[in-house]
């Protein structure tokens, strides 16, 4: 495969360049034939498991948020709909499929082989990165009777959802008295929201409608029972729904969600910049650096850096207007990224790491699992080296249906993306310092909108025509 089939990103720090670069051509290794095995980019995007071709309802919706980028090289959607293919008659859609046999993999911590309900959440994005409307039409009855299967099955009369805490993948986590999860929660807070979203695409007003108030009514729960005041956090609550002390990376969905209110925002991110929470030098660890639990080993969930939840937490912050901050913390979790590929002092190999050290180079450990983490984990650290990359180091966001991109610049670097491809129009956006000053260079095959924010101080729209233009920032 061409390497130039793929964007081109540009930015003054090459090795981020490179791993970018990197990811596009080892992703192609992990897409495998369900049925042989063997690879095939037509297959499905899987990271092989004690020769087991097993899918992760997790992994899957999290993967599409970088795919989304490959020039459709790799089809984001593949994997999702796999999930939808499985749905069971009563609307269930389980977490895990071995995909030789399509059978589902329940364990006895969760018997009902639920996943976190983040589906709609991926395919707004991917409806932005692609403006397939018909394709929201199609999916929307999966998506509807899920929900349906997650109320009826899970919700209880306090208007929470009781599930198992380890739902969220963070296995070891120190969360065995929890039966209101505050992820799972403000994952259905997510869905719910999403799926209202949704329904607004398809002009649907009633199915808008009964989503929203669905919303409300788990941000108004979550808000009232979940909120601690004293401590500025939402915590997990227990059988008899009082909350309990331990402080999770769990509590960051709400922000992803918009649950708190501002004052409580201004809190939750006190946090992410406290060290002794969960501002440690490489953000965010799965669990707040004070807890007794915490391991400067990591220790699994027990003080870990995982790439899928910085991606959330980094996605949190955007919904507050925090994206000096977002892209800080982005740039920081991708340099440790970096310094993963370099060998240890035991002289054993670097890779991108299912997970990695909170005040170290390098990858944890976890003490019960000697395989954790695990290497050449491109199917979470794509999040890290492609979309964190793309939308918060570089700083686009790219919106198809209303043919809009949004370039948020807290600093003028040489920088931007060359060749990515906008359905059927390929643009190119760059920064660069010329004898007039600070330009912005671009090039596109088709109209579209441009807002360009530099610093908080310059704001303009301006629409880009076909073909090549530049624009002065000092004349903004």
């Amino acid at each position: 495969m061409n390497k130039h089939d793929f964007p081109q990103i540009h930015f003054y720090d090459q090795d981020f360049v490179d791993i970018y670069g990197k990811t596009w051509s080892w992703i192609s290794s992990l897409w495998v034939n369900p049925e042989t095995g063997d690879q095939d980019n037509d297959g499905l995007f899987l990271y092989p498991e004690n020769n087991k071709r097993i899918i992760n309802q997790f992994e899957s919706i999290f993967s599409s948020f970088f795919l989304v980028y490959s020039n459709r090289n790799f089809d984001a959607c593949k994997n999702i709909d796999y999930f939808y293919s499985q749905q069971e008659e009563n609307g269930a859609i389980r977490y895990k499929y071995d995909v030789s046999n399509n059978q589902p993999i329940i364990d006895s911590e969760n018997p009902d082989g639920v996943g976190l309900p983040l589906f709609a959440w991926a395919e707004f994005n991917l409806y932005h990165k692609s403006a397939n409307k018909k394709r929201i039409k199609e999916i929307m009855p999966y998506l509807q009777k899920y929900m349906t299967w997650l109320d009826t099955t899970f919700k209880q009369e306090n208007g929470l959802y009781a599930i198992p805490a380890s739902v969220s993948g963070m296995t070891n986590s120190p969360r065995k008295d929890a039966v209101y999860p505050v992820d799972f929660n403000a994952c259905m807070a997510i869905n719910a929201s999403y799926m209202s979203a949704l329904g607004d695409i398809l002009n649907d007003k009633e199915l808008s409608f009964q989503y929203r108030r669905l919303y409300f009514s788990i941000k108004t729960r979550i808000n009232s029972l979940m909120w601690n005041n004293n401590t500025g956090f939402y915590y997990d609550l227990d059988k008899n729904a009082e909350k309990l002390s331990t402080k999770t990376i769990a509590c960051y969905w709400t922000m992803l969600a918009e649950i708190p209110n501002a004052d409580k925002a201004d809190r939750l991110v006190e946090h992410l910049n406290n060290p002794d929470s969960f501002g440690t030098e490489h953000p965010f660890p799965t669990l707040s650096a004070d807890d007794p639990n915490f391991s400067e080993k990591g220790n699994g969930y027990c003080g870990s850096v995982n790439p899928a939840f910085n991606f959330m937490v980094i996605k949190g912050l955007e919904k507050y207007g925090e994206y000096e901050l977002a892209r800080e913390c982005a740039i920081r979790h991708l340099y440790f990224v970096l310094e993963g590929l370099m060998p240890n002092e035991n002289k054993e190999p670097g890779d991108l790491w299912e997970a990695y050290l909170p005040n170290g180079e390098g990858r944890p450990v976890m003490d019960s699992d000697p395989l954790f983490p695990r290497k050449h984990y491109l199917i979470t650290a794509g999040l890290s080296t492609v979309a964190l990359m793309i939308e918060n180091v570089i700083g686009l966001s790219i919106s198809l249906p209303r043919k809009t991109v949004d370039w948020i610049i807290p600093n003028l670097e040489i920088m931007g993306i060359e060749n990515l491809s906008l359905k059927r129009n390929l643009i190119t956006i760059l920064s660069n310092k010329s004898n007039r000053g600070w330009e912005i260079q671009m090039e596109s095959e088709k109209l579209y909108y441009f807002t360009i924010n530099i610093l908080d101080q310059k704001k303009k729209t301006l629409p880009i025509p076909s073909g090549k233009c530049s624009m002065l920032i000092d004349k903004l």
